[in-house]
């Protein structure tokens, strides 16, 4: 199930990628934790802060909390 905030779908997995970002868990750790290397985070992070529209991880982890997501 995706969650939809002002247009914007994000899924349970972007907001979990972007809950563990906020904890302060390095992209690599955060690969390993949900079994996809740091690469991929790193892409889908990009593919995240494009759909949201902000430029940086740590806009898009202010995003989502701000919206109470994680």
């Amino acid at each position: 199930m995706d969650v939809l905030t002002e247009g914007v779908e994000l899924s349970h997995a972007d907001l979990a990628l972007l809950a563990e970002l906020a904890k302060g868990v390095t992209v690599d750790r955060v690969g390993r934790r949900l079994d996809i290397s740091g690469r991929t985070v790193r892409r889908r992070l990009r593919c995240i802060c494009d759909r949201i529209g902000v430029a940086t991880a740590i806009e898009a982890v202010a995003w989502a909390a701000r919206r109470q997501l994680i």
